[in-house]
């Protein structure tokens, strides 16, 4: 498939003979299907390309992977990536978690967004950061009160992942 680089999305024109894209939205939860467009994240369409199911353009060009890897390390994304990929290859759907103030939202396998809720919210935080208690209360309350439990995923420096369930208690 061919995708076009604009800013920080992947386009991806549905043509009659290519059912493939609406595929990928419909039965594999990437993107957001616009008219006959699909619209792909920089994360999502990484991935699609290291997997060797997209290819990605800029003006009639073809981006190296290497490129489309620097540029989201340039975007201070990569750890985000990185728990994508892990939770991807993990057979779960992802989508953005934005609205929850989170990285993801996380479906438990074999769950889709139109068939329910999302299980889990997922933030992610390199190794070294200092995070603030008042900033962790609020990631614990906000996903405490959409019913979902939040996955603090840890990045390490040779990009391994620590997940720490974290749930609400009332002493």
């Amino acid at each position: 498939m061919r995708g076009e680089l604009f800013d920080e999305i992947v386009s991806i024109k549905i043509q009659e003979d290519n059912q493939r894209a609406i595929s990928l939205n419909q039965k594999s939860s990437f993107g957001n299907l616009e008219g006959d467009v699909l619209e792909l994240s920089l994360i999502e369409s990484f991935y699609l390309m290291e997997n060797g199911r997209l290819n990605i353009y800029q003006n009639d060009q073809k981006l190296e992977e290497s490129y489309i890897r620097d540029l989201i390390k340039k975007k201070a994304i990569y750890g985000k990536y990185i728990v994508y990929k892990d939770l991807k290859n993990r057979g779960y759907i992802i989508k953005t978690g934005f609205k929850y103030g989170s990285e993801f939202r996380v479906y438990e396998r074999g769950k889709s967004p139109g068939e329910g809720h999302s299980d889990y919210l997922v933030k992610v935080i390199h190794e070294h950061y200092n995070i603030q208690a008042l900033d962790f209360s609020s990631y614990v309350r906000v996903s405490h009160g959409v019913n979902k439990s939040l996955l603090l995923a840890v990045v390490d420096e040779e990009e391994d992942i620590t997940y720490y369930k974290i749930e609400w208690t009332r002493p």
